[in-house]
């Protein structure tokens, strides 16, 4: 993996600085707030930060490629569009460190292997539990994809909602933002692209 990778980004951050750092930048933001850190209900809260930030940031740690190699040829010829509709998930805004909640759709068209289908939402996971816009985290979903088992085409879809714009800034709620990559035949194949697009809307 390139040095330059996210993964090893976060690592060379990370040794750099120790978990008691991390808590105590957590302490001075809630006396930044106007709080006391030392008052009762606010006493285990930067421990408590660190642990969550673990979760929410455990896709640093994490290779797409790695879950992604794990493929099956006895397939019995089987060349037609694989779907996965409807994947959770939680992921960060890069830009204010708040929420995005939304759902990835992902397709793609074998040769000679498929992938277990788990393998599909994890690689959705690994990269939302990273600080991403999604844009970047949907062309990241497909390159894996198409990087590790050289397939005919991929397809995602990314519907969220970004806490960024619905609580601050313009406080809009309920606005969604959707992007989406196709790669290979489902870039050429305009009947392919409304194949999957109304299996996401019908199936």
């Amino acid at each position: 993996m390139d040095s330059s990778s996210p993964k090893n980004v976060k690592v060379a951050l990370q040794n750099k600085v120790t978990r008691k750092e991390a808590e105590k930048a957590v302490e001075t933001l809630i006396k930044w707030a106007g709080d006391d850190p030392e008052r009762e209900g606010l006493r285990d809260t930067p421990k408590r930060v660190i642990n969550a930030y673990e979760e929410f940031f455990s896709g640093y740690k994490e290779s797409a490629e790695k879950y992604l190699s794990k493929t099956f040829e006895d397939v019995q010829g089987y060349q037609d569009m694989v779907m996965l509709k409807d994947i959770p998930f939680n992921s960060h805004c890069e830009h204010h460190m708040v929420p995005i909640i939304g759902i990835a759709h992902i397709a793609y068209i074998p040769v000679k292997k498929v992938v277990g289908i788990s393998k599909l939402a994890r690689t959705v996971e690994i990269f939302a539990r990273r600080l991403q816009t999604q844009e970047t985290m949907t062309q990241q979903i497909a390159t894996s994809i198409n990087n590790a088992m050289k397939p005919k085409g991929v397809a995602v879809f990314i519907k969220a909602i970004h806490q960024c714009m619905t609580t601050r800034g313009v406080e809009k709620p309920n606005v969604s933002t959707i992007t989406n990559t196709f790669l290979g035949d489902f870039k050429t194949n305009n009947d392919l692209q409304s194949q999957f697009l109304n299996y996401i809307s019908n199936a």
